[in-house]
Formats: C-alpha cells, sequence, structure tokens
C-alpha cells in the first residue's frame, strides 16, 4: 500500500487557529485515504501536550519543540543567504527522520504543509509532491515591508525577495503547488510567470457547519447587560490582527459609542501583545485574551468584524462568524477568496470612515443584519463543507489512480 509523509510547521492540533484548522482537516483527510507519516513542530508546552491527538491520526510521527530564537535564525539566514523563515524552522532531528521514514517506508507522496516545510523534501524524491503553500508568504512580506520603517522594511524587503525565488523554485519541483483561494493561485501564476509555470491549483478552506451552529448556544456571559457587541476574533500576536483591531479601536469605536454609548468591542484570541492590551477600555474595547470556546462570543455578537488592511487567502475568522449566523463586516482584504454575496451574506467596506457608517447602519437595522446572518449561514453550509473542499486531494496525491512523476527543477 502506498503511504504518505505529512510535513507540517506546527502540529495540527488543537485545530484553534487558522494554520492549524486547514492542516488538521487535510491531515485527517489523507489518514482516510492512506497510512501517514508525519513531522512537525510543537511552539510550546501546550502544543507538545497534543502529541497523542496526533499519535492517534499518524501511523508514525515526529514531533519536535521549535525554541530556535528570531536572533538565532536571523543570524543563520545572513551567514547562509537563507530567508528567515526557512533557517527558523531548520532542524537536524526533522531532517533525519524524514531520510529515515523515506529509506525505511513505501512513501509515494509527500504533502508539504507551509512552505517553510519544502526544505525537507529530498531532490532525489521520485513521488508525488503536493506543496500547500496556503498564501504567498513572499507577497505578504511585501505588504509588510510597505508599511514598516527603518531598519525594519529592508529586513522584509530582503525576506520577500528570497522567499519569492525560494518560493519558484519549489512550485517547479512540485507536482502540485496549492494555494487557498482562486485569487492566490492568480496572484502566485503571475509572480511565476517569468519561467515554467507549474501546476497551481486552488484549495479553499472549509468550515465545520456542525460545530459552529448557533443552535442553542448562549451568548459568553461576560457579554450579558451590555451593547450593543461588537467582535474580533483572531491570534492576538499576528501583526495583520494587531494592526486591524487597533485601528478599528481607535478610529471606528468612537463613532459607534457616539451613538451607541454603551457598545463593547471584543477583541477575542490568545496571546494578545502589550499592544493589544494597551486597547483595553478604550472606546468600549474589551481584550480577553485566550478562551475556551471562541463560540459563545459570537453568539452574543450583534455584529462580528474582520477589519484587515493586509489578509492572504480565506480569513477562517470570517467563516466561522459567518456559520455562527452572524451578520460580518469586512474589508475587502478580508473577504478575498470568499464567493458571498456582499450586502446579503456580508457586508464589505473599505477604510474607517465607511466602516463605521456601515456598522453603525446594521446596528440600527437589526432585521437586516439577522437577514445577513441567516444567509451568511445557509451560504456556508451550502458551499463551504470539508468534505467536498478537500475530494481533489485523492487524485493530487496518486492515492485513486496512476501516479504522476514531479516537474523537473
Amino acid at each position: 500500500m502506498s503511504e504518505v509523509l505529512f510535513l507540517a510547521h506546527r502540529i495540527p492540533f488543537p485545530p484553534d487557529r487558522g494554520d492549524k484548522i486547514r492542516s488538521c482537516h487535510v491531515l485527517r483527510h489523507i489518514a482516510t485515504l492512506a497510512p501517514v507519516h508525519v513531522a512537525c513542530f510543537a511552539d510550546d508546552e501546550g502544543d507538545l501536550g497534543h502529541e497523542p491527538d496526533l499519535a492517534a491520526v499518524a501511523a508514525s510521527h515526529c514531533l519536535v519543540r521549535r525554541d530556535k530564537s528570531l536572533k538565532v535564525a536571523g543570524l543563520e539566514a545572513l551567514a547562509s543567504g537563507k530567508p528567515v523563515s526557512l533557517t527558523a524552522f531548520r532542524d537536524n532531528a526533522i531532517a533525519g527522520w524524514v531520510a529515515r521514514t523515506l529509506a525505511e517506508r513505501p512513501v509515494s507522496a509527500i504533502y508539504v504543509f507551509s512552505g517553510q516545510m519544502a526544505q525537507y523534501v529530498p531532490q532525489d524524491f521520485t513521488g508525488r509532491v503536493v506543496m500547500d503553500f496556503v498564501d504567498v508568504d513572499s507577497a505578504k512580506f511585501e505588504a509588510y515591508a510597505a508599511q514598516a520603517r527603518f531598519p525594519l522594511n529592508r529586513l522584509y524587503v530582503r525576506e520577500a525577495r528570497l522567499l519569492s525565488q525560494f518560493e519558484g523554485t519549489v512550485a517547479r519541483a512540485s507536482t502540485a503547488s496549492l494555494l487557498v483561494t482562486p485569487e492566490e493561485a492568480a496572484l502566485f501564476r503571475e509572480r511565476l510567470s517569468r519561467g515554467p509555470v507549474p501546476r497551481i491549483l486552488a484549495l479553499c478552506n472549509g468550515i465545520d457547519t456542525e460545530f459552529y451552529d448557533p443552535e442553542g448556544l448562549p451568548p459568553a456571559q461576560e457579554m450579558e447587560g451590555e451593547g450593543p457587541q461588537l467582535t474580533f476574533t483572531g491570534q492576538m500576536d499576528y501583526p495583520p490582527n494587531i494592526a486591524a483591531v487597533d485601528m478599528f479601536a481607535r478610529q471606528v469605536m468612537p463613532h459607534v459609542r457616539a451613538t451607541f454609548p454603551h457598545a463593547r468591542f471584543n477583541i477575542v484570541g490568545r496571546a494578545p501583545t502589550l499592544a493589544v492590551k494597551a486597547l483595553e477600555g478604550l472606546h468600549g474595547t474589551r481584550v480577553t485574551g485566550a478562551v475556551i470556546d471562541v463560540r459563545p462570543w459570537l453568539a452574543g455578537a450583534d455584529l462580528v468584524v474582520a477589519p484587515l488592511t493586509i489578509a492572504r487567502g480565506v480569513q477562517n475568522k470570517v467563516l466561522e462568524a459567518m456559520a455562527m449566523a452572524r451578520p460580518v463586516l469586512a474589508t475587502p482584504q478580508a473577504a478575498t477568496g470568499i464567493a458571498a454575496r456582499d450586502g446579503q451574506d456580508l457586508v464589505v467596506a473599505d477604510g474607517a470612515e465607511a466602516l463605521a457608517r456601515t456598522a453603525l447602519s446594521l446596528l440600527h437595522d437589526k432585521v437586516r443584519a439577522a437577514t445577513i446572518g441567516h444567509s451568511a449561514r445557509a451560504f456556508v453550509v451550502r458551499s463551504c463543507g470539508w468534505q467536498g473542499v478537500l475530494a481533489p486531494l485523492a487524485a493530487l496525491l496518486g492515492l485513486n489512480g496512476p501516479e504522476a512523476p514531479r516537474v523537473a527543477a
């Protein structure tokens, strides 16, 4: 029987953030097709505690605690001429385990989740390689560079340039490259237009509509007796999320509170930075930190906001809120890749003034907001189930037909 090697930059368990949600569903799906061997990193002790979840799915696994500091990774990158993103995830234990697994097991395909892990694919591997870039990381660092000041902007420019070169090399050596939206796939294809264009496909994110179901789910207790409630969910040490909530708290909430003096802006997500914590109490802002379950904070929201100005791929936070039948107010960047109807399944507005104006309109018109929420859930149930989304993986990995060789580098 053919077997699969699965490489991920972060253990897929628990599936409580965007990248883990995607990698967890992909891994579980592949495990229904063939025995799968998994090499991945743990960010902290909490991640290590989920090793039994990984072992329950994988035929074998290698889980390594990633403790290399950014300073060390940076020095290694400067010395080697490589992107920091690669040196930060370089580990001899994982490299050795991958080599032994490929030598000892009948692995016919490798699924690489996130570009950092492509460095572990041997150049002489002759089976299929499916490279799930998810997002175009080099474009993300270009966006960071455009907003950062010296000298950080120079570091971002370097990272973007080197990552772009690496992405092209990896894509041309892979059987197929996956991006999370058709728009992201088109961008990646455009950036590789100078040379042979490999097989680039969109594999969109899905949503577990049974788990994210508002039926019978009460709001978070902390939300009672106040309102209206506006909620943002996300990993709160991620720079685009930090910038989004800072803008919304400082530039949008004053307009909302002028009309609704008791309105609250809930920033819900783990690892809030000092900059995020400093927003506590500002214009009705509440910073929760990590919560056991994000669903009650969505259930109690009169409006879920996604005011990102830098966003790559599909925002899981938007799909989750839509599945919970909440009206979602998103920027164009946050809505990219979601084939929902603006004004019917969600509402899109660009810039602080437009966000404030649209938020007030939705908070005033509860009937319209509820209608959008119900339409949002219907859209997600109809179009975004994981089973249908992941159906193409069997053919891509060669597990239901004759195998295709990798594209030569």
